[in-house]
């Protein structure tokens, strides 16, 4: 092998080994919004659905709803669901609150994760209003209700492995906006409801 064809051998071997590097980097900013995009096409982990508009059948069989509300303890507030639980039709829209109230003496900004249990329901729990995701700011002592509409996908009649479900739990966590996800692991106020 003449030197030629070595260092032609060296940009090549070089030139894979950067692509490789940049494809990694690039799948790992990738990967946190394919992670969700999964997660709400398959439910995987109990992440519900979203719906635009209400189911267009309503079944017979009813489902109890239960709720709960959990902080991060490095945001002062209060959170709570208004209603412990609720029975509804399957397909039925319901709409029900949750209060933050900040406990603080200056303004705090938290915003909400979610996920349903059993998780197994979550592709059939269909929200069409929610305020997860989205920042929520409180003044000192300010309170705020918020609601949350919803169904359960009359489509859940037709899955075997759902049979056994009578009681599904909604669960929400707030943590403040700014913190890093490292102290996001910390320990949770929860106020889990029955």
């Amino acid at each position: 092998m003449n030197s030629q064809e070595n260092k032609r051998g060296k940009r090549l071997t070089g030139g894979v080994l950067t692509l490789l590097v940049v494809g990694m980097i690039g799948l790992s900013f990738a990967s946190a919004p394919l992670y969700r995009l999964f997660c709400q096409v398959t439910g995987f982990g109990g992440t519900t659905q979203v719906a635009e508009q209400d189911a267009v059948e309503v079944l017979d069989r009813v489902m109890t709803v239960r709720f709960n509300a959990d902080i991060s303890r490095d945001l002062d507030w209060d959170f709570r669901p208004l209603q412990t639980s609720v029975d509804v039709q399957v397909g039925a829209t319901e709409l029900i609150y949750f209060r933050a109230t900040n406990r603080s003496a200056h303004q705090l900004v938290g915003t909400a994760t979610f996920n349903v249990t059993p998780l197994k329901a979550g592709i059939y729990f269909n929200k069409i209003e929610c305020f997860c995701f989205t920042e929520q700011t409180l003044a000192p002592g300010e309170s705020v209700d918020m609601a949350v509409s919803f169904f359960i996908d009359p489509d859940i009649a037709n899955d075997q492995n759902l049979d056994d479900v009578r009681t599904i739990t909604l669960s929400y966590t707030f943590f403040p906006v700014g913190v890093s996800e490292s102290r996001r692991g910390g320990a949770l106020k929860s106020s889990l409801v029955s």
